[in-house]
């Protein structure tokens, strides 16, 4: 396992991340979902991630119970504040009420002192921009948070964020998690090179496209049993005929390098400098193996051109 640094901080997490969403404390069986965290360390892999709102706590109960069997300064966590945790009308959003709450509710559902990572787990419209990160950065000077992140957020957005943080000296925004594979390309555009710029790493969700870029649906009218798709429902709009096609293509590109279609399509993820970790998930052990032996892989300028052209 290579290591990349976070962002422009002296953060250093591997290239392959393990996520949580979807899976742990939901579909996935609790022994797999332990074996997989397991699995994980074995391969080099310290950096995980989660979010309050993944099964309303579950995940964060499943992963701080699985984590405390390795030393704390082993690992390098990261949760969200953001989405609708109760009924009540501050019970999600941005509000310094809301972060406050459910930093300490998600520190006490990991069983940790403090997170590495704190999100913003969207944007949020109604909340002023200082009143947010006035609060993040109380839970920094804490000592509750590590560092500042953000999810999904558009390039204008982080840009402003920026700003009234070198205005008010609060604590900047080190990562980004947008959703990046090699069908969806839109922080190409704006994202990367502001993270570039500005030195705000990339930890991207979705690098095989949840699961497509395995290779492992071959028709839209054959769905594996035991597959995301079958048991959460399939997407057309992201799983179709067309991109299964190419998915076809691709495998024949990874074979000719010994490779899994997967593990080529992290590869080509990672060969973006500002991407600081690929975040895949996992319902089995193995596929953590797998995934994790992409990390390292340098693909030559040929057989970039070449993907480019089967994705074009």
């Amino acid at each position: 396992m290579e290591y990349r640094r976070l962002g422009g901080s002296g953060l250093k997490v591997s290239e392959i991340s393990l996520g949580s969403w979807l899976t742990y404390g939901g579909y996935v069986e609790r022994e797999n979902a332990v074996k997989s965290i397991e699995a994980a360390f074995d391969e080099g892999i310290n950096f995980f991630d989660t979010a309050n709102v993944y099964e309303r706590g579950a995940a964060e109960e499943l992963l701080g119970q699985t984590l405390k069997a390795y030393s704390r300064d082993s690992y390098v966590l990261a949760t969200k504040v953001f989405g609708k945790m109760g009924d009540g009308p501050n019970d999600q959003g941005l509000s310094r009420k809301h972060i406050k709450e459910q930093c300490e509710a998600s520190l006490q559902r990991l069983g940790v002192d403090y997170v590495d990572i704190y999100y913003c787990h969207r944007y949020h419209t109604e909340t002023p921009i200082e009143e947010t990160l006035r609060a993040l950065d109380d839970l920094v000077r804490q000592g509750k948070v590590l560092y500042v992140g953000v999810s999904q957020w558009t390039a204008a957005q982080m840009e402003a964020a920026l700003g009234t943080a070198d205005r008010l000296l609060l604590d900047h925004i080190v990562v980004n998690q947008p959703v990046y594979n090699m069908f969806d390309r839109y922080i190409e555009n704006e994202i990367i090179p502001l993270g570039e710029r500005k030195g705000i790493g990339q930890v991207v969700y979705s690098p095989l496209a949840q699961g497509l870029l395995t290779g492992k649906y071959t028709s839209v009218s054959d769905i594996p049993e035991n597959s995301r798709a079958a048991k959460l429902g399939w997407d057309e709009g992201k799983i179709n005929a067309d991109r299964i096609a190419k998915v076809r293509q691709l495998i024949e590109v990874a074979d000719k390098l010994d490779l899994k279609v997967g593990q080529l399509a992290l590869a080509w993820i990672l060969r973006q400098n500002n991407v600081s970790s690929a975040l895949v998930g996992a319902s089995r052990p193995e596929q953590v193996k797998e995934n994790a032996a992409a990390s390292g892989v340098k693909l030559d300028a040929a057989i970039v051109e070449e993907i480019e052209q089967i994705l074009a």
